[in-house]
C-alpha cells in the first residue's frame, strides 16, 4: 500500500486561487471573471496582483460567460468563476452556444460543487454539473483532488487551448499529492497499485478511496486506486489497464447517478471488458443541509462504504 504524507488540510477552491495567480504570472493574455463572489472563489488575490485583467461582473452570470466568450475571441485567456450550481444550472444556454457550440477558449471555474458544500442545503448544492457539462461538445472537464492538484489543474487550463470546466469545492480536505508534480489534462491517475478491485474517484471522494483502499489492505484485499482528475476526455486506456488486472470495479463520485463518472466508466466497460461494478453516488435526489462529512457518510461516500462496495464487486467476479 503506497503511503501518502499528508502535509495538512486545505479547500480546493484556494488552490484555484493560487494557480490563476501563477497562470496570470506565465500568461499576460489570463483575465479573470466573477460574478459577486470573488472572496468564495478565491480570486482575491488575482485582482489584487492584476487589477486591470480583473472584471466584476455582479451578480450576472450569463453575461458574465457572454463577457468572456468575447475577450477569448480577441485572444485573452478568460476565467469565469462562480457556484458550480450558478455557473453550470444558471447559464447553460450561454456556455451552449458561446462557449461549447464556438470552441472559445473560455474556462469555467466552479466552486462549492458537490454537497460538500454542507449546511448551504440544496439550491447551492449541485450534484448534476459533470452530466451537464460531459454532454457538450469541446469542452474539457476537470476535477482535481486536492489543493495542490487543483493548483496545476488550473495552470494547465491556462495552457490548454479550448474551453474547460474546472470544478473544486469548498471544505477543507487532505493534501497528500506531489505539489511539483504538473498537471496532464486526460490522464487518470494511479494512485495506489492493485490487484483484487479498482476503485474509481474523483475530486473528494479520492482521499476516502485510498482510505478504504488502506482498510481493505488490512483484510488482505489489494485494491487498485484511480484518480479520474479529467472526467472528459476519459483515460481509457489506463482504466481497461486496471479493470484488466482486477477484474471488479467501485466508482465513487460527488454526484448523481445521471450523467456521471459512474456512466462513463460503465460504458467503456461494457463496450470493452464488461466487469462487475458498483456504484456509490447521491442517486436520483437533491442534497440536504449537514456538514460535509454528515453528508458523504449518508450518501455512502465515505471510506467505509467504499470499502464495503468493494467488498460486493469482488464477490460478483
Amino acid at each position: 500500500m503506497k503511503k501518502y504524507n499528508v502535509t495538512g488540510k486545505k479547500d480546493t477552491r484556494s488552490g484555484f486561487g493560487a494557480g490563476l495567480v501563477i497562470a496570470g504570472r506565465e500568461n499576460p493574455e489570463v483575465v479573470a471573471l466573477a460574478a459577486d463572489l470573488k472572496g468564495s472563489l478565491k480570486m482575491d488575490a488575482f485582482a489584487a496582483e492584476f487589477p486591470d485583467r480583473f472584471i466584476e461582473c455582479g451578480i450576472a452570470e450569463a453575461n458574465m460567460v457572454g463577457v468572456a466568450a468575447g475577450l477569448a475571441l480577441t485572444g485573452k485567456v478568460p476565467f469565469c468563476g462562480s457556484f458550480a450550481e450558478f455557473i453550470t444550472g444558471r447559464v447553460y444556454d450561454q456556455i451552449r452556444q458561446e462557449v461549447s457550440y464556438g470552441n472559445t477558449n473560455v474556462k469555467l471555474a466552479s466552486s462549492h460543487a458537490g454537497i460538500t458544500l454542507g449546511e448551504d442545503g440544496a439550491t447551492h448544492q449541485t450534484m448534476e454539473d459533470i452530466a451537464l457539462m460531459r454532454a457538450l461538445p469541446n469542452l474539457t472537464v476537470i476535477v482535481p483532488c486536492d489543493y495542490n492538484q487543483t493548483v496545476q489543474a488550473t495552470i494547465a487550463a491556462a495552457k490548454h487551448v479550448g474551453p474547460v470546466y474546472l470544478r473544486f469545492g469548498r471544505p477543507a480536505v487532505p493534501i497528500f499529492t506531489d505539489p511539483d508534480e504538473p498537471f496532464e489534462i486526460g490522464k487518470v491517475y494511479n494512485m495506489n497499485p492493485g490487484t483484487d478491485v479498482t476503485l474509481i474517484a474523483a475530486g473528494h471522494t479520492v482521499w476516502e478511496a485510498i482510505q478504504a483502499a488502506e482498510a481493505l489492505e488490512a483484510e488482505g484485499i489489494s485494491a487498485e486506486v484511480l484518480n479520474v482528475a479529467t472526467v472528459k476526455p476519459l483515460d481509457t486506456a489506463t482504466i481497461l489497464e486496471s479493470v484488466a488486472k482486477t477484474g471488479a470495479v467501485v466508482v465513487a463520485e460527488e454526484h448523481n447517478v445521471a450523467g456521471g463518472i459512474g456512466e462513463a466508466v460503465a460504458a467503456v466497460l461494457a463496450a470493452n471488458a464488461p466487469a462487475p461494478i458498483e456504484f456509490i453516488n447521491g442517486g436520483d435526489r437533491f442534497g440536504q443541509s449537514g456538514t460535509p462529512a454528515e453528508l458523504m457518510a449518508a450518501y455512502g461516500l465515505d471510506a467505509a462504504h467504499i470499502a464495503e462496495a468493494a467488498k460486493k464487486a469482488i464477490s460478483r467476479k
